[in-house]
Order: C-alpha cells, then structure tokens, then sequence
C-alpha cells in the first residue's frame, strides 16, 4: 500500500483534524505525529531520515493511505517523488491564527521539551523535530513571529512551484468537506467536518503545559 494523499502543510494548520477527515473520507489510516507518540519503534526511522540517512518510504509509510503533519510534511518533496500517483493537500491557516496556535503550542514545546518528563522515545522524536522544524525549516527563528510567517510562506510558494496544479489542493480546513471531497473524487459526508487537537488537547497528550 501506498500513500494516495501526501499533507505538505506546515503544524497547527488543521493537520489533526484533516487526519480525521480523510479517514473519514476513506484514506486512512493517515499518518500524523501521534502517530509516531504512540508507535516507539517508528523513531529510529524518522530520526535517521532528518539525520539525511536513506529512507525505504514505502517500508515508513507501511500500512498507510494517507500522511499529514510533521515529521511527513519536512518531506513532501521526497514523498510526491516516491508515489507519483498521490494527490497533495497543502493545508494553509490565517497568519495570525497559525502564528496564535503555532506559538502557545510546537513552538513552546519546541523550547521547553527537554525540561518536560516524556518518555524516552518522545525525547527522542522531539530531538529529530528540533533539528528538522526548529533549524532546518525556521532557522532556529520559530519564537520571532515574522520569521515564523515567512518560513510559512515559502513552504506554501514551494509548494506551488513544484507540485502541477492538478495534483494540488491548498487547502484552510475552515473551508469544509467541499473542496477536499472535490479533489479527492469522493461524496461529500453527512457529517461536520472535524475539529481537533485544540490547545488543551495538544498539552493533554504531552502530559500538560508547561509554565
């Protein structure tokens, strides 16, 4: 199995509530960094892969229809390349929303995780992600709000230069079932389209929000 829908957005762009809804959609299971969380023997695989090691995607993405979120979306490029067939939704989010939900959240993580009791494996995806998302993708510069936004930004005009518009939904969950049902060739659900993994939700998993 291969993936059939690959996520290029950034996190705290609706990441988790796209999982849900392309599951619903019948495109799951969909990969998300939960998925990683409750999957210890999954690090190892992402870690060697932000490290630059050589990565078998299809043995990664076993079992998989679909991917959203970090640590995937650091590897769009590498994903739309390895299933030339899948579609790709970019999922986009307001700049001040983004920035409001990104700051109090991944980013305060980012700063504090390793002064927060995780288990080992945590830790351990957590270091890949610090490389991978705190340097590699905002240069260290994700606590200053414009970096933060440009980097955003770039990631989005990258996208849009290197996927063909056919293959290609830029996507704010805001919008609904509609455009992603669209794109995907399937019914539109009678159903809201989900909304997860607010604030509370994304400290909850982790044990609590540090002060």
């Amino acid at each position: 199995m291969g993936l059939d829908v690959i996520g290029s957005g950034f996190g705290r762009t609706g990441t988790r509530s796209l999982k849900e809804a392309l599951e619903t959609l019948g495109f799951g299971p969909c990969h998300h960094m939960e998925e990683v969380f409750a999957n210890p023997a999954q690090v190892p695989l992402w870690a060697s892969a932000v490290a630059g090691g050589a990565v078998d995607w299809s043995r990664l993405y076993a079992g998989y229809r679909s991917q959203v979120d970090w640590p995937g979306a650091h590897f769009w490029r590498e994903a739309a390349e390895a299933f030339p067939e899948a579609k790709v939704v970019h999922s986009v989010r307001p700049d001040d929303s983004w920035w409001s939900s990104f700051s109090v959240t991944i980013g305060k993580l980012l700063k504090h995780y390793r002064s927060i009791p995780l288990p080992p494996h945590v830790r351990e995806m957590l270091d890949a992600m610090d490389d991978a998302v705190g340097v590699q993708t905002f240069a260290g510069r994700y606590h200053d709000r414009d970096d933060a936004l440009a980097a955003s930004h770039r990631r989005t005009a990258e996208v849009r230069a290197a996927i063909a518009p056919e293959r290609l939904l830029v996507f704010d969950v805001a919008e609904g079932w509609e455009p992603l049902c669209a794109f995907l060739g399937v019914p539109v659900p009678d159903a809201p389209f989900p909304h997860r993994n607010d604030r509370t939700e994304f400290w909850a998993n982790l044990g609590g929000e540090p002060d």
